[in-house]
This record gives structure tokens, C-alpha cells and sequence, in this order.
């Protein structure tokens, strides 16, 4: 899958932009603040229906209009196009469409474009809580298994739901705690299973990419942990009843469920260097490019590498260069600040590329040739 052509309305700091990209390598090069970011953005939009940095799709409108409008077209590795059209006015419901036809969930767009973006947002994979991990294996596994999503969409209802009846002052009733306990218990299950089966195959292919990024200089391990794999959720759901009711909320599912980082035998999160971490989370992003390719249906991700040589050393860049350089990719939009490092890859590509700059919220495509300044 390849996007050919972008029209953007009133999107973030993107008051108008229509660009028509190259198939293979697309580089954005601007200062920082002046919009690479959002017209990211905007093609990540295109792929998950929604924005990657603001959930609140009301934030996303340009200061002072009322809506936007992001449409892509695109052409999938058999020559086929498709068309994606999303649009939103204030306090109205999002529009997204396939080929003009609005879609009644939009559930059922994800998978479409298959994409992986990697950009500075990335740290809080190894910095941040559970709660950024377990999104990362929701957005892998949901962009190739439908029963995945629907089993993860059911089991975050039936949270909810238990969730509500355990803050309730009166004591829950029985019948209705049972249903929505079956439900977690029954969705988890096939959650855990598949979050499982993911992890061990996606296991060797990322440590493969990071021993090539760092040279081999350090091991780095990653691994699932779950109470699914302490027995059965059903019991443990039941057997945790009364302690989650003194609590208000669940303490037991796979919605606690985590990925352990570690550099050696150490927490990544403790023992990384800057660019340890950045060439860990990178391994974790062209892993999962690699995984989606494998295992997908047969369509090429695009995947988006926003300003990702910042806190890396001369080697590891270099590295980097030469793997997205190669025939392993698709469809490549890249961002920098620094021009040298943009300059590096496409004297290494053999093919088409185009260059654009922002500049305050305005994208032009550079057409002079390309040499380093």
C-alpha cells in the first residue's frame, strides 16, 4: 500500500496542503513547531481514525475554524486504489469513509493502511506506565486479526461496566456482576492468547534489528507478563470480587497485563543510555513493520520516522541509514531539523524521492536537485 496524493483542510497548524508523494522516500525537512509533526499526523490519522498525539478530536480542528478534512488516496500493492475520506465539524459526528462509502464502525477501517509511525513520543514505551505497552501490541495485533479487536473492544465494555457496578454504594447485584465477569473472562482469554503468540514471534525479529542498529555492542531482552497466565481470569475475577469492591475498580485482567524491557538483566527504564533507549524503541518499531509485513495480508505497511536520529551516535545513525535505505521497505516519509541527515539517505537510495518543507503550518515540495548544503 502506497499513498499517491493527500488533500488536508484546517488540520492542526495545516491550514490547506494538497501533495502528491514519491512511492518510495518522502522527506520533510523544517524547524521544530512549524508543522512536519501534524502532517504526519495526519497521514497516521488516515490509517487508525484518529490523531496519534490528541485523542480529543475537537483539539485537532485549526485555531478559529469550525472543521477539517483529510483524504487520502492511495494505490495497494496490486494496483488497486482507495480512497479515505474523514471530515469533522464541531460538536457533529466524525465522518470516515472507504471509497465514499461511510463506514458504521470505525473498527472496521483499522487494518486498511497498515502503518508504523516512530517519532520522539515513542520514549514513554519504556518510560511511561503499563498502560503505553499494552497499546503498543493493541495497534500491531489489531492491524491483522479482526477477533482481536473485537474480543479487546468487548473486554474494555465489560471493564467498564464491572468497574461502575464495584464504585456503586449499594452492592452490586449478583446476576449482572456474573455476566460482566464471563464476558472479561472469556474475551481475555483471547486476548492473552494472542498477545502471547505475538510476543514470541515478534521476540527474535526485534532483537535482530536492534543487534544490527548497535553493532551487537549489548543484549536486550523483552518478555510478557499477565495474570492471564496464573490460571483461570473467571476464578481469579471471582476470587478478587471483594477486594476490587473496596477499591472501585479491577485489579485483576489483561488489562494490567505489561512488557518487561530489559538491557541485560536490568529495567531498560533504569540501566539505558539515551541512545540505548532510542535504538531500543526504534528496534521495536521496524519489528513491528517487519511483523505487520509477515504476518498481514500481503500489503506493505508505510511507516512514518519522525525525527529519530536525535541522541543517537554517528554509528547507529549510520546503521539506520542503511536499513531504511533498503529494498526491505515500503512507502517511507521521514522528518528531520537537520538537513545532513536527510541528505545521507537519499544519496544512498536508488529511486525516486521528493523533498518538502514547512514552514509556519505551509508545505511546499522542494524540486531542485538534491545536493547537501
Amino acid at each position: 500500500m502506497w499513498l499517491k496524493r493527500i488533500s488536508i483542510v484546517n488540520y492542526k497548524n495545516l491550514e490547506q496542503a494538497e501533495l502528491s508523494f514519491s512511492r518510495k522516500m518522502n522527506c520533510i525537512i523544517g524547524k521544530n513547531g512549524m508543522g512536519k509533526t501534524n502532517l504526519m499526523d495526519a497521514v497516521y490519522y488516515l490509517s487508525f481514525c484518529k490523531s496519534a498525539t490528541n485523542p480529543i478530536d475537537s483539539q485537532n480542528i485549526r485555531h478559529g475554524q469550525d472543521f477539517f478534512v483529510l483524504q487520502g488516496f492511495y494505490e495497494t500493492d496490486g494496483g488497486d486504489p482507495e480512497e479515505v475520506y474523514c471530515g469533522l465539524k464541531r460538536r457533529q459526528k466524525k465522518q470516515f469513509k472507504r471509497n465514499k462509502k461511510e463506514y458504521t464502525r470505525l473498527s472496521d477501517h483499522i487494518g486498511l493502511i497498515p502503518l508504523v509511525m516512530v517519532s520522539p513520543a515513542d520514549t514513554l514505551l519504556i518510560a511511561g506506565g503499563s498502560e503505553e505497552r499494552r497499546r503498543f501490541m493493541d495497534v500491531v495485533i489489531s492491524q491483522f486479526d479482526r477477533e482481536y479487536l473485537d474480543a479487546l473492544i468487548r473486554y474494555n465494555k465489560a471493564l467498564l461496566q464491572r468497574n461502575t457496578l464495584l464504585k456503586a454504594e449499594l452492592e452490586p447485584d449478583e446476576e449482572l456482576m456474573n455476566v460482566w465477569e464471563e464476558m472479561m473472562a472469556s474475551t481475555g482469554e483471547v486476548v492473552f492468547r494472542k498477545r502471547r503468540q505475538f510476543i514470541e514471534e515478534f521476540i527474535p525479529i526485534f532483537q535482530s534489528y536492534y543487534a544490527y542498529i548497535s553493532q551487537n555492542r549489548e543484549q536486550v531482552k523483552l518478555s510478557y507478563q499477565s495474570h492471564a497466565a496464573e490460571g483461570d481470569l473467571l476464578t481469579l475475577l471471582r476470587e478478587n470480587r471483594q477486594r476490587d469492591r473496596v477499591m472501585g475498580f479491577s485489579l485483576k485482567g489483561i488489562h494490567k497485563d505489561d512488557l518487561i524491557m530489559q538491557l541485560g538483566e536490568f529495567p531498560m527504564k533504569r540501566e539505558g543510555s539515551q541512545g540505548q533507549n532510542k535504538t531500543y524503541l526504534i528496534a521495536l518499531k521496524l519489528a513491528q513493520f517487519e511483523f505487520l509485513k509477515r504476518t498481514g495480508s500481503g500489503t506493505t505497511p508505510l511507516i512514518l520516522l519522525d525525527d529519530i536520529f536525535d541522541k543517537l551516535d554517528a554509528l547507529r545513525v549510520e546503521q539506520i541509514v542503511k536499513l531504511v535505505a533498503g529494498d526491505n521497505f515500503g512507502q517511507i516519509f521521514i522528518t528531520d531539523t537537520n538537513r545532513d541527515h536527510l541528505d545521507r539517505i537519499l544519496k544512498k537510495i536508488e529511486g525516486d524521492y521528493k523533498l518538502f518543507e514547512v514552514e509556519n503550518g505551509e508545505v511546499s515540495e522542494r524540486k531542485e536537485g538534491y545536493e547537501a548544503e
